[in-house]
């Protein structure tokens, strides 16, 4: 038995159980009788669903990333495990890889070590095959799980986002609105978050009436030659292009050696836009106009919103944060 049975049985959220193990003064008389009664009544004792209620806890977190050497997730991990430290919590870090076999894995290894919440980092743990997330949503019914810029639809699971797709849309609007209309679309993934950013991309060109081009969309791995490579291939079979958007800096950083490759000038010829505002954007000369999906904001929120629940508040299960253009010397717009 487990506080969703509780839940279930008393007719009341499973917030609600938690305020009331916790002594919480925000529940009434008879919700707080009916919750004991319930506990009493299928044996239940609190574990380690949470370190508020004191109780056999391990104020252990684990946190899933696919990669550590990659910017973005590293200091995902940097922002997550300083507030986690803060709130008097240790973490757990697997660093998984991409095989959906080896994240399962992890994710059970975690699961045994009784850690009080599962963080993932991304959107690259989530299928888009309903089946494939079973095991989270499972998991879910023992403990919070946390997903920082990735989005799951179940109980006890909950969301931090950066809105990609607006965030990818401003940028493209803005370009257009300055005259570019041959832009490029560079993406590493398919997840979640790779999908809305590529959404972005293409509602401003349906906004704009421009045709979408499907040379002008690749998708690409997250490495500098690559995304480099491919823009010579282009440009070497007489296709021209004016600007280039970027699902991560280090693409644009390919953008701009390709750039330097061909003599073509930045940003006169040619405007390039990189994502997650990272240190590479600070790095090239000239300096990178990068979308700053506010990473520890999202970190914060994510920590904060694991303290409620472990405080038996009221949370909200997804949270969606705004990102900002941070202008720099590849636009003129």
């Amino acid at each position: 038995m487990n506080i969703y049975d509780v839940s279930e049985r008393a007719g009341v959220s499973i917030a609600t159980v938690s305020r009331v193990i916790n002594g919480n003064s925000n529940v009434s008389e008879k919700t707080r009788n009916k919750v004991i009664d319930v506990m009493k009544e299928i044996g239940y004792t609190p574990n380690v669903f949470a370190r508020g209620l004191g109780l056999n806890t391990m104020s252990t977190i684990g946190i899933m990333c696919t990669d550590s050497s990659d910017l973005y997730l590293a200091n995902a991990v940097y922002y997550l495990e300083r507030e986690l430290r803060a709130n008097g919590y240790d973490s757990i870090l697997c660093c998984t890889g991409t095989k959906s076999e080896t994240k399962k894995k992890y994710f059970e290894l975690l699961m045994s070590k009784r850690v009080d919440a599962i963080i993932l980092i991304g959107s690259k743990f989530l299928s888009t095959i309903a089946a494939e997330n079973a095991y989270i949503i499972e998991a879910a019914k023992k403990l919070p799980i946390m997903l920082v810029n990735g989005y799951l639809e179940g109980d006890n699971i909950y969301s931090a986002l950066c809105d990609d797709e607006t965030a990818v849309f401003t940028a493209t609007d803005a370009l257009i609105k300055s005259g570019r209309k041959d832009i490029v679309y560079l993406y590493t993934s398919t997840s979640y978050s790779g999908m809305r950013k590529l959404e972005g991309y293409r509602k401003a060109h349906f906004l704009h009436n421009i045709p979408l081009n499907p040379e002008r969309i690749h998708l690409c791995g997250k490495n500098i030659a690559n995304s480099r490579d491919f823009l010579n291939e282009l440009y070497d079979k007489g296709s021209r292009f004016d600007a280039i958007v970027t699902s991560d800096d280090t693409l644009a950083v390919g953008a701009l050696k390709f750039a330097y490759d061909k003599g073509v000038s930045v940003p006169s010829e040619l405007n390039i836009i990189g994502y997650n505002n990272s240190i590479l954007s600070n790095c090239t000369a000239p300096e990178l106009t990068s979308i700053d999906t506010k990473l520890e904001s999202l970190c914060v929120t994510t920590i904060n919103t694991l303290m409620g629940i472990f405080n038996g508040e009221d949370v909200p299960s997804k949270i969606n944060i705004s990102a900002d253009i941070i202008k720099r010397n590849t636009t003129n717009f």
